[in-house]
């Protein structure tokens, strides 16, 4: 049962070592630097990687895996259940009030700041246009001393 955290498990990098099964990975990490010969034999478990053989035990261990019967048996279920199937939104965009083509047909006048709205195209150089009173534009730029 591997809901059961204080079963205990036999370390298969020494036979007298038994921990509880929820230090098993703490415990395998310390055993394979202790047995570095052994850790390059083991061969892990496709289905749990708790499961460390030698390779002539993986392929009886594999056919008998209580982990692998699980996920074989998952396999077959293919068709999805009517609660979990997701519905197909109906929304629609909203009709836009812009049209970007007529807009471009209109031919309007670039804007010019500075420039009156009556048709001239001068740029006036008072500069009563651009800052209110009280305020003066600076002597230097703080990027030019």
């Amino acid at each position: 049962d591997t809901a059961d955290p204080d079963k205990l498990v036999q370390c298969p990098y020494d036979k007298n070592h038994w921990i509880r099964a929820c230090r098993v990975p703490y415990h395998f990490n310390k055993c394979r630097k202790n047995h570095p010969e052994l850790a390059s034999k083991l061969k892990t478990c496709p289905f749990n990687a708790q499961h460390l053989l030698l390779p002539n035990e993986l392929a009886h261990h594999i056919a008998n895996c209580t982990d692998g019967r699980t996920v074989n048996l998952d396999d077959h279920h293919t068709e999805v259940p009517s609660k979990l199937k997701v519905p197909v939104s109906s929304w629609q965009p909203p009709e836009s009030e812009e049209n970007w083509e007529e807009e471009l047909d209109e031919q309007q006048e670039t804007f010019i700041w500075g420039a009156s709205a009556s048709g001239s195209k001068e740029v006036k150089s008072d500069s009563s246009t651009c800052i209110p009173p009280g305020l003066r534009a600076p002597r230097t730029l703080p990027w030019r001393k």
